[in-house]
């Protein structure tokens, strides 16, 4: 394993590369993490992981500041991987180019976390452009369990680059629950509740397939199905519910008659955001 932190040696390790993997991460490293750099080594013969907590991403300084951070823990977990080329880079080296053209999101795509998290998006897509112009990986990958993410991602580098982005299934607790480095924030007792609101959405998106296969269900009343369920979810588990939504699976629209969808949710436990799709 090769631990890069200059741009240089960035240059110099992996200049030959024409079959780079991408792992993209802000550390504090967990299974589903290892599940993205395991699917990269079998698509790739090289993988690059990045470690880089990216500021411009977070729209809350407290929660800049809080993010989980493990370097020790991350490098035994790479190294155990047996990841090529792991890079850390600083903010200013990420930053240092002033030229790139400032991305901006369309009015249609300013929906779910865009909506709640204003600049959080822009902040992803331009870290991904620098790290792309560094990098130039054949493929990046990035998990479900941030859909939009992913949604947003894909679309943004495959107009810009040769590069590919490819979507790995999100990985989850014993109890349901998708794994995330915010979990680490979250004692024993919202561990468990997160777990059963997970499996409730799970149910949820169950009937909601079976409704959507009916003509007579239009998105109207999904919508209403969805606000209901909500309700109940704030009630029982005394919870802000930041969004949950119903959204068509390939256009993020809520347009979901007979297609395939998604319920997309954010919540807090504790001040501790969580997100989610099923």
């Amino acid at each position: 394993m090769k631990l890069i932190k200059q741009i240089i040696d960035l240059n110099k390790a992996i200049r030959k590369e024409n079959d780079l993997g991408f792992v993209p991460t802000m550390g504090s490293l967990h299974k589903g993490h290892e599940f993205l750099i395991k699917t990269s080594k079998k698509h790739c013969k090289k993988t690059l992981v990045s470690i880089f907590v990216n500021p411009t991403q977070f729209n809350n300084k407290d929660d800049y500041k809080t993010y989980p951070r493990d370097l020790s823990k991350d490098l035994k977990i790479l190294k155990r991987l047996k990841v090529n080329f792991v890079y850390l880079p600083t903010v200013n080296q990420i930053y240092k180019d002033k030229t790139l053209t400032k991305i901006s999101l369309k009015k249609s795509q300013k929906i779910l976390c865009a909506k709640s998290r204003k600049g959080h998006f822009e902040g992803v897509l331009d870290v991904l452009n620098r790290f792309v112009k560094l990098i130039s990986p054949k493929i990046i990958f990035m998990g479900e369990k941030d859909h939009q993410q992913y949604y947003l991602v894909q679309d943004f580098i495959t107009k810009n680059y040769k590069t590919r982005v490819y979507s790995c299934k999100t990985i989850r607790s014993s109890n349901g629950m998708a794994l995330s480095s915010r979990n680490k924030l979250l004692n024993r007792v919202d561990l468990k509740k997160s777990g059963l609101i997970a499996n409730k959405l799970l149910k949820l998106k169950s009937t909601l397939n079976k409704k959507n296969s009916f003509s007579s269900v239009n998105s109207r009343k999904m919508r209403e199905l969805i606000l209901e369920f909500k309700k109940q979810l704030i009630n029982e588990f005394n919870i802000k519910i930041e969004y949950l939504e119903c959204r068509n699976l390939m256009s993020l629209t809520t347009n979901i008659n007979n297609k395939p969808f998604k319920i997309f949710v954010a919540y807090y436990l504790n001040n501790v955001r969580l997100i989610d799709n099923f």
